[in-house]
């Protein structure tokens, strides 16, 4: 068996923690206001984002949340998420990993898609 990690979301806009371990950034786009310094971050995975299209059709709706988490975990699937997505699974492997997002809910963004998908768990 695997050596299972913690995995935890954060918001670009709180200060890192000294516990944070590998801090990724998950978004497509840099977070309005921040710094890279302040940032602190390992890595931007800007490719582990979803599409452009499935971004504003969601628009953080919670009420679209259960079916956004569905489609994005097909585009995970595909060719361009692939290679960022198997690139997390790595840092996931070698220690606590944070997954770092700008949007104002964490709990209902795409890096708490991520997350569950790390963790093995299914949608919701």
């Amino acid at each position: 068996m695997t050596q299972k990690h913690p995995v935890q979301v954060r918001r670009a806009y709180d200060d890192p923690a000294q516990n944070d371990g590998t801090r990724i950034l998950v978004d497509r786009i840099w977070p309005r206001g921040v710094s890279k310094d302040k940032a602190e971050l390992d890595d931007w995975l800007k490719d582990l984002a979803p599409s452009s299209d499935l971004r504003k059709w969601y628009s953080h709706d919670p009420d679209k949340f259960e079916e956004f988490s569905r489609r994005y975990r097909e585009e995970l699937k595909d060719d361009d998420h692939a290679d960022a997505l198997k690139q997390l699974k790595e840092y996931a492997k070698k220690g606590k990993l944070t997954l770092i997002t700008a949007s104002k809910r964490d709990d209902i963004s795409d890096a708490t898609v991520l997350k569950q998908v790390l963790d093995g768990k299914k949608s919701g």
